[in-house]
């Protein structure tokens, strides 16, 4: 246990880790609350499938270029000033919502706003994470160990939030969320971590950009990565935002219901990251991310097929499993190959592309499950997705072999291994 733990030793890392969890618990709390909200005003799938992009589709454009600036500024005082940011759409929400006065088009515009955030916060605080480990070998344990605390969020959350919402209302889930913040600002105001190296003088932003890119791109086995992660946020999308209609009219449920099937999801999730909070080493992440990425999708499709709720509750852990395994195992090995005048930037690629093609998914199943019904639609994703997943399989002997030079330059590896 203590091998699973050990990114806790260092003091920065402790702190930040018990600001964002008390953080984290409210953003999901406000996420189901939304949700719920949207669908008991309007009933739309249309609907619900906006709010999740609104919040989600700003990491697409926005994400590589807060990958830049946080290469450039000190990333403890950009993440405080989005948090900051975060309170304050919180807050909005929280007034609209008590005062009666809330509309479907204000909760998209403050998921439009959150998105905006998310978009340069996500990123720099990947970045972040290096700088508050110190030890690089940390660093993978570091990035688990913060998915498994997102996962009990998404675990705990939304099922505390289905009750608040049945016998209080969705305003008081906003509260909650807006005082979250609170933790996690002052986490970061006692984080101390050394300057960063100076580096070279920054040129312009395309080209820093465009560098980026380059890099992620050019890697063969980078950019497979990455076509995987957007495979996997395109198809596997939609279960969040269509899930108040399966949760109210497949299985009869309300808040509760609703709750219980995201907390699930979050349940697989984090048995996903404490399997991987055990790992000492990157080396065999590859293999599991082919895995992951399989049972994602076979999960997926499973779950849209269920025709009982506690059915459907075995199989969403398992879905939650994959998901999280195969990110994180990227999220993982992209960090550690990356050279770190480019970390943040490559990091926001990463991050553009695993949240940011989910708005895309979410959009578009939407609209179809306006037309076939949301079970059908999670099953057309479903296979998506499996098929996704086994066009990287089939080529992962090639994968693994490029890798191989990649992870001998970066000292992963000896050069003599074979």
């Amino acid at each position: 246990m203590k091998h699973a733990l050990r990114a806790l030793r260092s003091r920065n890392f402790r702190i930040f880790y018990a600001g964002m969890a008390v953080s984290i618990f409210g953003t999901w709390m406000q996420t189901v609350g939304a949700s719920w909200l949207v669908y008991r005003l309007t009933g739309s799938a249309f609907l619900l499938g906006l709010v999740a992009a609104a919040q989600q589709l700003p990491m697409l454009f926005l994400a590589p270029v807060a990958g830049v600036l946080a290469d450039r500024v000190d990333r403890r005082k950009l993440l405080i000033a989005t948090q900051v940011l975060t309170l304050l759409q919180a807050a909005t929400l929280t007034a609209l919502t008590f005062a009666g006065v809330v509309t479907a088009t204000h909760v998209v515009l403050v998921s439009l706003a959150l998105g905006l955030i998310n978009a340069v916060e996500t990123p720099t605080r990947q970045a972040f994470l290096l700088e508050m480990v110190e030890s690089k070998e940390d660093l993978p344990n570091a990035i688990a160990l913060q998915s498994m605390m997102f996962n009990t969020a998404r675990l705990v959350g939304p099922t505390v939030a289905g009750f608040i919402v049945a016998g209080f209302g969705e305003a008081w889930c906003f509260a909650l969320n807006t005082f979250s913040y609170v933790a996690i600002l002052a986490a970061y105001a006692r984080v101390r971590v050394k300057p960063r190296a100076a580096g070279r003088a920054p040129a312009h932003l395309l080209v820093e950009l465009a560098d980026g890119f380059r890099w992620v791109f050019g890697l063969m086995p980078a950019r497979r990565l990455i076509l995987l992660v957007a495979a996997i946020s395109f198809f596997s999308a939609p279960w969040q935002p269509l899930m108040p209609i399966v949760a109210a009219e497949r299985f009869g449920g309300d808040s509760r219901t609703f709750g219980f099937l995201i907390g699930a999801v979050g349940a697989g999730a984090l048995c996903g990251t404490l399997f991987l909070a055990f790992r000492s080493s990157v080396r065999g992440l590859g293999r599991m991310i082919a895995g992951a990425s399989l049972t994602a999708g076979i999960g997926l499709t499973l779950f849209a097929v269920a025709p009982r709720l506690w059915i459907a509750l075995a199989i969403l852990p398992v879905l939650g499993f994959g998901i999280i395994v195969a990110a994180a195992s990227t999220n993982t090995i992209l960090q550690t190959i990356a050279d770190e005048d480019k970390r943040a930037r490559i990091i926001s690629i990463y991050v553009m592309i695993f949240l940011g093609m989910s708005p895309i998914g979410n959009f578009l199943a939407g609209t179809l499950a306006e037309w076939v019904g949301a079970r059908w639609t999670l099953v057309t994703y479903g296979l998506l997705l499996t098929l996704s997943a086994g066009l990287f399989v089939r080529g992962y002997a090639s994968w693994r072999r490029a890798m191989h030079p990649v992870y001998v330059r970066h000292g992963v590896i000896p050069e003599a291994n074979p």
